[in-house]
């Protein structure tokens, strides 16, 4: 068997497209993309909360105050149109972010203490809306002034103007530390890039190790060696698996390493999470991580072995990575939390899990649970696999 395993492995490592999925994506490319977007999302979203806002106003004789109030804002500046007509044109063309039409009569509707509708055109269609949140601020702060103004007629006490405004407000008082709320965010992300990597780093080893094997015709010289086909199994098993974890530990490392160095250009307060994650918590994240690699070994070395050629295994196996993402996501759905039934579900929990001990909340008794029914899950699916290598049927289809 270790024959068998030491051959696969030598190669395997010889083929330079497995080398590129199995070391230089998850060593190399994967961290230095995730750093890089991390680093380029927090200065995109500086700069737009920070972006000039170009903008039109009509009817600003009907509110004076508002309209000087937007014109002091900074990176606020006023583009002249001629008429309402071509707002539309002026923000697709880019010329203003938005408009604001003031409508007659506004003046008097809030001195006769009615509220008033002012129109604010702009685009709607982007994921973050950041040019609503900020007319908001400046439309807010116009509304604090003009409550105060109203209120201040009845000669209230500071006291007493703060109780009409707001009778009830909320002190927060978090009992989640810095790392547990960025855990959270973290640690739901963490398990889909970790179980991904593991994943595709095996998925074309295993292509060539079974489906490879039939269009070189060397799987009937392996079945003809003396040696039993559990043994066969055992070995192509180990190669997948070896790949898989090795893959996924190598890229924990290296995003620490590049943290640990450049951590500084992503953000402060995610190192300090970072560091704050011990060994134990490590160490069990890696040990989670190797029932979990023996699942997808088992489970990709059964399709390859049972497609024709190396086009039909790949095409048997893309559908696995929707099946690999969606228990993953689940971990991320809003009351779902670690809990002993939810540790029973594999792969979900893993997921749950990972997150739990970055947020630093992990409940230790059920990690033996958790790693328990993983085992039996990657044990059950390699005794399918080794059932499934015995069957002629399976291993010389035409």
């Amino acid at each position: 068997m270790w024959t068998i395993y030491r051959k696969e492995l030598l190669e395997l490592m010889r083929d330079r497209r497995t080398f590129f999925f199995t070391v230089f994506i998850p060593v190399f490319a994967m961290p230095m993309i995730f750093a890089g977007f991390g680093y380029l999302s927090t200065s995109m979203f500086r700069q737009a909360s920070q972006a000039g806002m170009p903008y039109a106003v009509f009817g600003k004789e009907h509110a004076p105050q508002l309209a000087a109030r937007f014109a002091s804002e900074k990176d606020f500046h006023e583009v002249m149109l001629d008429s309402p007509e071509q707002i539309r044109h002026a923000i697709a063309a880019g010329r203003i972010k938005f408009a604001l039409v003031i409508p007659p009569g506004l003046a008097d509707r809030l001195a006769g203490q009615q509220q008033a509708v002012i129109q604010l055109h702009y685009n709607s269609a982007a994921t973050v809306d950041l040019t609503r949140k900020r007319v908001m601020a400046v439309i807010g702060a116009q509304n604090r002034e003009l409550r105060e103004h109203a209120l201040s007629a009845l000669n209230l006490s500071k006291r007493q103007l703060a109780y009409v405004l707001d009778p009830i407000t909320l002190e927060d008082h978090s009992t989640a530390d810095k790392r547990e709320q960025m855990g959270a965010v973290i640690g739901g992300m963490l398990p889909y890039v970790l179980l991904m990597v593991c994943l595709m780093a095996a998925m074309y080893p295993a292509i060539d190790t079974g489906a490879g094997e039939k269009e070189r015709g060397t799987l009937e010289t392996l079945l003809l060696a003396p040696v039993s086909r559990s043994a066969i199994v055992a070995a192509k098993f180990l190669v997948l698996f070896t790949i898989g974890l090795t893959s996924a530990l190598l890229m924990i490392v290296s995003v620490g390493l590049l943290l640990r160095y450049f951590g500084a250009l992503v953000g402060g307060d995610l190192v300090l999470m970072l560091r704050a994650i011990g060994p134990l918590d490590a160490a069990m994240v890696a040990l989670m991580l190797a029932p979990t690699a023996a699942i997808f070994a088992s489970v990709l070395l059964s399709i390859s072995i049972y497609a024709r050629s190396y086009k039909e295994a790949a095409g048997l196996i893309s559908p696995l990575i929707i099946v690999t993402i969606l228990p993953t996501l689940v971990a991320l759905l809003p009351g779902v939390e670690l809990n002993w039934r939810w540790a029973m579900v594999p792969l979900t929990n893993v997921s749950l899990a990972m997150k739990e001990l970055v947020k630093g909340t992990m409940d230790y008794r059920m990690f033996s649970v958790i790693l328990l029914s993983t085992t039996l899950t990657a044990g059950l699916l390699l005794a399918l696999c080794r059932w499934w290598f015995n069957r002629e049927q399976v291993l010389f289809r035409n």
